[in-house]
């Protein structure tokens, strides 16, 4: 039987391709935090994207599954992808934690960017009670502007941890900065060097390119 992770990352996105940036993202929060594993899980209907401008779930899945390959603690999950219609984050966390019970600790990995729109999630303020949030740096987004959206649109009650590093919800959630290597690197400018005929080698892992140009993907 395989033994259940205690302290898990979940790592969601349209990878629309997966890139470096995500990949070394997740390598650093499973290190920095002494998680047992890092689960990238592609997201197979996200409501905030319009259906025609996605890549297909199954080619996508494809990729990260290509560019996280053996890795000890970095794993791909399809989760969302059996399930039907679109894919919420908040019936993910409540569908991993009846499978893995309440001894899981769930840490969801996303950008400040995210984190500062959660009020238009389906049922946001009760992802914070199922799962720690682990929250990355995006260029642009000020970092002050957390604190005030998790006061006003989750919680008026959230404190900041005497570390300084995040905050914690009245229910025990923490809401951790966590630095990593910025990389300036998207899924969106991939696919136009792509459609422009230019490269996009070191960009990404050279099976995920081999199987984007192979494929003919983002043409």
């Amino acid at each position: 039987m395989t033994r259940k992770p205690a302290r898990l990352g979940l790592f969601g996105g349209t990878f629309n391709p997966i890139h470096y940036g995500h990949l070394r993202a997740g390598e650093e929060v499973a290190e920095g935090l002494g998680l047992d594993a890092v689960w990238f899980v592609p997201a197979a209907l996200p409501p905030h994207k319009a259906p025609a401008d996605l890549t297909p779930f199954e080619v996508r899945l494809a990729m990260t599954k290509l560019a996280v390959g053996r890795h000890a603690r970095l794993r791909v999950s399809d989760i969302e992808g059996r399930r039907p219609g679109k894919s919420y984050s908040v019936e993910t966390l409540r569908l991993l934690r009846r499978e893995l019970g309440p001894e899981t600790e769930l840490f969801f990995i996303l950008g400040l960017d995210a984190i500062l729109e959660i009020q238009t999630w389906k049922d946001y303020r009760e992802i914070f009670t199922l799962s720690h949030f682990v929250v990355l740096d995006r260029p642009g987004f000020p970092r002050d502007e957390m604190e005030v959206v998790l006061r006003r649109e989750v919680h008026p009650d959230f404190r900041e941890l005497a570390d300084g590093r995040g905050f914690e919800h009245p229910g025990g959630g923490r809401v951790l900065w966590w630095p990593t290597t910025l990389m300036d690197i998207s899924a969106t400018r991939i696919r136009a060097l792509v459609r422009a005929g230019r490269s996009i080698r070191f960009l990404l892992p050279e099976g995920v390119r081999r199987f984007i140009l192979k494929n003919r993907l983002y043409r």
